[in-house]
């Protein structure tokens, strides 16, 4: 038997290929890809059996499993799996022109529904109460809530980000009425902004039920392959989180892939100031390291439709992956994507038999690459094969040059099964860099990677000084920190923002920090 100290499994599911890796240490014994079958689950056990069996480890050998998933992302966009949503908003008389769900695509009314109740209460920018919260309408709202039979409710209080005391007067009230509620507070999920804090908390809330299947179905794989050790996925700031947290916050997994692979090529590098591209079998994300860490979006993201302001990686995603589709026109030009055979790769693309040409194809053709039968593709132009090359290596290239943020070359790593795809020195970078290991760096992101927590929230200066406001925004960055699963000892703070609000009164100051820390269960093992 091995010792089960170090030992753990990261899995990444995408959208062609499941990666899994094998890590002790900091050492990776084994990655291997298997294809995503539909079925996501027997997808997890089969990669996480593949290397567990070529390691030769035992499942009691294994001391954590590490999983990135785009499950919740794909659910949203997709409309699927969602439960309907009661929408309370604390602001009256504030707010009544503009109701929740505005601008929302009309699809989700046929799942989340459009069930809105506004009450008194909130806060102006500057602290000061509009009005109290009247606990008698928190109470007709709840039996009302009770009579529809929903049991997914988003609580959204006006500039809850400077006081949250009444949405969690709301939510108590709220647990008592409806004791079986599943309930998502804004100032958990959003940051400034009331309607796109509240879209966020929305989209947390539709999600309760199904969260809950994707875990547990995590779970009940883990226990086929007769593993008893602790399971964390990962959150999109390239951190992860405990079961339970995830049970409570599932839209801190989107756009977590993307990251998964660019704190795997940081750890596979070493390089901490980098452009990261991960190139798959649909898509092509890139994204900036800075410290290590994903770039954060600083503006309104929009996810299936919905404009959102939780926090997000700063991710250009393009058509572009291994298995997308090359297509010339009437008049000679090159297309590709966005369109792609994804997970049926290894039955569509020429070199496996199949009659649809892929960059895949493309890349065997140009002998880049060895896989499948090159004699399926001799029959390539090579004209077509050059103008194809030189479509992807301008497609990469744009989109570096609109994640920089100034005219330097810069340094660029690249990671993905569909890396094979770029076979030059590109445009606006001072190097490229391959590293090991590069098919899998997203499972290794999810392995390697550390707890977070974060807070991002107003404070007077004036009322509190900046000295202890700023005690107080890393107690509670620290806080959620532990709660997701960290060890309380070996927490470090990473990154910590500081902008003064100007048009707000009494030294008003934003305060973002971010704290990160080692897993409970690795530091006692």
């Amino acid at each position: 038997m091995v010792d089960a100290q170090g030992i753990r499994i990261g899995v990444d599911v995408g959208g062609t290929n499941t990666d899994a890796i094998l890590m002790q240490g900091s050492s990776v014994r084994v990655a291997m890809k298997v294809p995503t079958s539909e079925d996501i689950g027997s997808g997890v056990v089969a990669a996480a059996k593949a290397v567990m069996d070529r390691a030769n480890v035992l499942a009691q050998d294994v001391g954590q499993v590490m999983i990135g998933t785009t499950q919740f992302t794909n659910a949203f966009i997709e409309r699927k799996h969602l439960v309907p949503v009661a929408v309370i908003r604390i602001a009256l008389p504030a707010t009544k022109s503009i109701l929740p769900f505005t601008d929302w695509p009309s699809e989700f009314s046929k799942t989340i529904g459009t069930n809105i109740f506004l009450v008194h209460g909130g806060h102006e920018f500057d602290g000061r109460m509009i009005t109290e919260l009247r606990e008698d309408e928190i109470v007709t709202v709840a039996e009302q809530i009770n009579k529809l039979g929903i049991k997914a409710i988003a609580i959204t209080s006006i500039f809850s980000a400077i006081d949250n005391s009444m949405e969690e007067q709301a939510a108590a009230i709220i647990r008592r009425e409806c004791p079986s509620a599943k309930i998502t507070l804004s100032n958990e999920i959003g940051r400034l902004g009331l309607i796109e804090r509240e879209n966020a908390t929305i989209m947390n809330a539709s999600l309760s039920t199904f969260v809950e299947e994707v875990v547990g179905g995590f779970r009940t794989a883990l226990k086929k392959l007769k593993i008893d050790a602790p399971l964390f996925v990962s959150q999109n700031d390239g951190t992860l989180m405990s079961e339970k947290y995830v049970g409570r916050y599932p839209v801190l997994t989107f756009a977590s892939g993307p990251t998964n692979s660019m704190r795997g090529a940081a750890n596979l590098t070493s390089k901490e100031e980098a452009i990261v591209i991960d190139i798959g079998g649909t898509t092509t994300d890139v994204g900036v390291l800075a410290s290590g860490f994903p770039r954060e979006s600083s503006i309104p993201v929009d996810i299936g439709g919905v404009r959102t302001n939780f926090r997000m990686p700063d991710i250009l995603s393009i058509g572009l992956g291994g298995g997308s589709i090359v297509r010339e026109d009437e008049d000679g030009e090159i297309t590709i994507g966005p369109d792609s055979v994804g997970y049926r790769l290894t039955d569509d693309a020429l070199v496996f038999g199949g009659d649809i040409l892929t960059t895949t194809d493309i890349a065997v053709a140009a002998g880049h690459c060895k896989l499948g039968d090159p004699e399926r593709v001799s029959h390539l132009a090579s004209d077509l094969i050059v103008r194809a090359e030189d479509k992807i290596h301008e497609m990469i290239e744009s989109a570096v040059d609109r994640m920089k943020t100034n005219k330097n070359d810069t340094t660029v790593i690249l990671v993905g099964g569909g890396s094979v795809l770029v076979s030059r020195d590109l445009k606006g970078t001072s190097e490229v860099v391959i590293p090991e290991n590069f098919g899998v760096a997203n499972a290794i992101g999810a392995a390697i990677a550390q707890v977070g927590g974060e807070v991002d929230r107003i404070y007077s200066y004036a009322d509190l000084g900046r000295e202890e406001a700023m005690k107080s925004a890393k107690q509670e960055a620290q806080d959620a920190c532990v709660d997701a699963g960290a060890c309380a000892k070996t927490l470090k703070v990473v990154d910590v923002e500081e902008i003064p609000l100007s048009y707000l009164p009494g030294g008003a100051v934003r305060l973002r920090v971010k704290v990160v820390g080692e897993l409970l269960e690795a530091v006692l093992a």
